[in-house]
């Protein structure tokens, strides 16, 4: 099977065809913002850090600003400094050149103030634009999809129709030579040991293991009990009554493929197969860090609900909830509630998905990105100093 894609210089493949224009830090993203809503095609990526941060916080913004600029579905980027951020603006442009694509900077400070920024960024974004305007759709091998999977707004249908469906098209991706990551370790918490036994190797089902105990550990350093906030009141007005319930729904998503390794927040896949990435509960956060790894298109199973998006690619949203879809039907893409119903198999609507996944790779809108639902926002592992 094949879509039509965008071959970047380093081999990977667009379905989308951005300039993201990548503030380095939050004192920058106004202006990074500015610039892009001239810009037709333009994306801004509001960064809310960037400064203040040290040690393994401060990489992982780095590093996710970086992931980010080298997402396929980004064909160039403008990187937005202010001049005095902890954030190294050239390095970041550095690294993202590397994939081939063209990265430029404007840092405010030196440009003499937003309103020269914003004129000077306009100038060289539009410029970009009118370069990667070329770019041609070519047949790609399915087998260059990166899938990432999120869930969000979780109720009781979630665990029995939408998850189980979403891993079908999951396991379909990977048996036609894809990737496919599984995020949110907080949902893992009473389900670890179900993924562990799921790993390629006793080592990597340690790692599972590990992640998730230190996942609970930094939560009991803050004197806090995790199930405060997990599951969220939605979820259990939803129906699901603990944190074990919502992870043995949760990881339905990933379908049944063997688990390669476990990626820290926004680390690129090195094969293919299915991944897990550490990344927290928060839907955006999460996502950010699967687009950051070079996912390049979002399936997003939601029981209650939600209308978020994604800046730089496609979420396609699927309920198991027949009143949320027809409340929500703006918002949602795919209606699982036909396997409650009986009308139809898990396996069928896991075939919708995936058929759906295909299409949006060949340039179709879903619902949040032709409402312009563009959230975006960088997982935070320690305070700012």
């Amino acid at each position: 099977m094949k879509f039509s894609g965008y071959r970047r210089p380093d081999g990977t493949v667009g379905i989308r065809n951005h300039v993201a224009i990548i503030p380095a830090s939050v004192c920058a993203s106004t202006v990074a913002s500015n610039i892009a809503a001239q810009i037709p095609g333009a994306v801004a990526l509001p960064n809310q850090h960037g400064c203040c941060q040290i040690g393994a916080d401060h990489e992982q913004t780095v590093r996710t600003l970086i992931g980010l600029g080298r997402n396929p579905n980004v064909a160039a980027v403008l990187v937005v400094g202010l001049g005095c951020e902890g954030v190294p603006v050239h390095q970041v442009v550095s690294e993202i050149e590397a994939t081939g694509k063209t990265a430029e900077v404007v840092v405010i400070q030196e440009a003499g103030g937003t309103l020269k920024a914003t004129a000077e960024g306009v100038a060289i974004a539009s410029r970009l634009a009118r370069e990667i305007s070329f770019l041609q759709r070519e047949e790609i091998a399915v087998s260059e999809l990166s899938l990432a999977i999120e869930c969000g707004g979780s109720d009781f249908t979630s665990g029995l129709a939408s998850n189980p469906a979403a891993g079908i098209a999951a396991d379909l991706l990977v048996e036609a030579g894809g990737n496919v990551m599984l995020s949110e370790t907080t949902e893992f918490i009473g389900a670890e040991h179900v993924l562990a036994r799921r790993a390629k190797s006793s080592e990597i089902g340690e790692k599972i293991i590990r992640f998730v105990r230190q996942c609970e550990e930094r939560a009991k350093l803050l004197n806090v009990d995790i199930r405060g906030g997990q599951p969220t009141p939605g979820n259990i007005s939803g129906g699901i009554s603990t944190i074990e319930e919502k992870s043995l729904g949760c990881i339905y998503k990933a379908g049944h493929a063997p688990v390669q390794d476990i990626l820290a927040y926004g680390e690129a896949p090195k094969e293919k197969g299915l991944y897990i990435m550490d990344t927290p509960g928060q839907d955006i956060e999460s996502i950010t860090g699967m687009l950051a790894g070079g996912a390049q298109i979002v399936i997003f199973t939601t029981g209650r609900g939600t209308p978020t998006g994604s800046a730089i690619a496609p979420v396609i949203k699927i309920t198991g909830n027949s009143r949320t879809f027809k409340m929500m039907e703006d918002n949602t893409d795919i209606d699982a509630s036909t396997i409650i119903s009986g009308d139809e198999t898990i396996e069928q609507v896991g075939e919708r998905i995936f058929e759906e996944i295909i299409r949006v790779a060949n340039g179709h809108m879903p619902k949040a990105e032709s409402l312009g639902h563009r959230e975006f926002g960088i997982y935070k592992i320690a305070p700012t100093y």
